[in-house]
């Protein structure tokens, strides 16, 4: 993929100013081929499989070393990757044309098998966590080397969004015999992708080091090495940023862009293609953390819909995106920006409405509200923390206690697959609508790949028969209406609360020219351009 230029400086939106002396040792600017790129990121990476699990760390870092039959551009356009051409052969058939003269990191030529090897480590060897990549595969019934640069995918049943799920996966190289595990992977000497960067070292949640691929099919990264710093306090990224430690930080707070402004440093951003919101366990009879107003367990309220739709009726989301997130940001109604394909123009998000709230809660039998425990992870996404009190402070309003209880993500996420929460606070991103709907609030189900974000364990089989209907439909506006008739029909049983979508903020000092923003959120080398003298 020629990644450098994937993506085009229109997709930013906000404003790229000039440069000015930046504060600290950073104050000389230096030319990208000389120096090394230095970026402090949210994404806390804790392994080397890129077929592992689906979250933005992969997603992100591991791009730079491996990379996908086809990629989404800034545009959410469809573009070649390591396939250069595709098309539906018949309603269960697909054909790949592969890139010619591409080879991996270690020497050896792509083709057609690594793919054939990639799909099914995914759909018959792993086990990944929630969130992993077979949803994207369940589908495919054989896949098959018909020649060295062909690839032809049979599914189980018409796929007409066939090449967007195959923008999610990276193309591994199949080894001699067998399957590596993830064991073997993050060990380092197996990370061997068609990218732009090889794997230099790494240590699991602290630091990736990367060197550049000379050998690599497209265009020469700006950079003969890149270091990514995890750190996941916000305010560490921006102190790194102004002093000159690092040349890029990502997930930069929205409060803090007037101060790195003054300091010198430039900012980018964009929407992101990303829904943060509340999701409930809709399943246990009774469940953590939740209580009436004398402290005595009580039912698991969320279970009725009457309490979900009072809750959401009683959530504030302006108060988030114009105090906690200065206006980087949308108030959320349904999983994507409206406007988006597949989105719904009926969907907004209203303001608060308390007495309305309180009496729908009062008829669901809690006119006292109750206590509530609202978890998530801090430092997590932008403003994570602070919409935790907020919500708390709107839900007062009605009653409902919520003692906000923020954690490290690798202790969140952990806890939340668990079952261990009642309400908690999430975010996820997705190549489309019913990618998103797929994984979020339809019914789980492994065999069918649905699910895997659902922890709340929402079931409609309604909207289920809906959502797969419209997943039927070849790309187009008939496709985009059949997906806002279900988000609509999903909306009404509030199993999440929409939130909000973020901008996603990038900060960068003197030695990068530009930034281009990607509105998956991505942060990586090849989406910078090196200043020059």
């Amino acid at each position: 993929m020629n990644f450098a230029y994937a993506f085009r400086p229109v997709a930013i939106t906000a404003a790229i100013l000039s440069m000015t002396a930046f504060s600290g040792p950073a104050a000389v600017a230096q030319t990208g081929t000389q120096a090394e790129l230095r970026i402090a990121t949210s994404y806390k990476l804790m392994t080397l499989d890129p077929h592992h699990a689906n979250l933005n760390e992969n997603t992100s870092l591991l791009s730079h070393i491996y990379e996908r039959l086809v990629y989404q551009d800034e545009q959410l356009a469809l573009k070649p990757g390591l396939a250069v051409a595709w098309s539906m052969v018949s309603d269960t058939q697909w054909e790949f044309k592969l890139r010619d003269g591409v080879k991996f990191q270690d020497g050896s030529v792509f083709t057609a098998d690594d793919v054939v090897y990639s799909i099914e480590r995914i759909r018959d060897f792993l086990q990944s966590p929630s969130g992993g990549y077979r949803s994207y595969v369940t589908g495919i019934k054989t896949v098959t080397a018909t020649d060295p640069l062909t690839v032809i995918i049979e599914t189980n049943g018409p796929i007409p969004n066939l090449p967007l799920l195959m923008s999610s996966v990276f193309i591994m190289h199949k080894p001699d015999e067998g399957f590596q595990t993830t064991e073997e992977l993050n060990g380092g000497q197996a990370s061997n992708g068609t990218g732009p960067y090889r794997f230099e070292r790494w240590s699991s949640g602290e630091t990736l080091q990367l060197t550049r691929y000379d050998g690599y099919w497209g265009d020469r990264p700006a950079w003969p090495s890149v270091s990514f710093r995890v750190m996941e306090s916000p305010a560490a990224r921006v102190a790194a940023l102004s002093t000159g430690d690092v040349d890029i930080a990502d997930a930069i707070p929205a409060r803090d862009v007037g101060s790195l402004k003054q300091r010198g440093a430039d900012v980018a951003s964009i929407s992101a293609a990303r829904i943060n919101f509340l999701q409930f366990d809709v399943e246990k009879e009774a469940v953590a953390g939740v209580t009436d107003k004398s402290g005595a367990a009580i039912k698991n309220p969320f279970r009725d819909v009457q309490v979900r739709r009072a809750l959401a009726m009683a959530t504030d989301r302006d108060v988030i995106v114009e105090k906690i997130l200065s206006g980087y940001g949308t108030a959320a109604s349904q999983v994507f920006p409206e406007g988006l394909p597949g989105t719904s123009a009926k969907l907004k998000a209203a303001a608060p409405d308390y007495d309305a709230a309180k009496e729908l809660l009062t008829k669901a039998g809690y006119p006292d509200g109750f206590n509530v425990i609202l978890a998530g992870p801090a430092g997590r996404y932008p403003g994570d923390g602070d919409s935790l009190q907020a919500v708390a402070q709107s839900w007062a309003r009605i009653g409902v206690s919520v003692r906000p209880q923020a954690s490290p993500f690798s202790v969140f996420n952990t806890k939340r697959a668990a079952g261990d929460y009642a309400v908690w606070y999430g975010g996820t991103s997705g190549e489309a609508v019913d990618i998103i709907l797929h994984a979020l609030v339809a019914t789980q189900d492994k065999e069918r790949g649905t699910g895997a974000l659902n922890f709340g364990h929402y079931s409609n089989p309604e909207f289920d028969a809906l959502l797969t209907k419209a997943q039927g439909i070849e790309a187009g506006e008939v496709r985009n209406q059949a997906l806002a008739d279900a988000t609509e029909l999903v909306m009404q049983d509030q199993p999440i609360i929409p939130l909000y979508h973020f901008h996603h903020i990038v900060g960068f000092g003197p030695k990068v020219g530009s930034y281009v923003m990607h509105p998956r959120g991505w942060t990586t080398a090849m989406q910078t351009k090196a200043a020059t003298e």
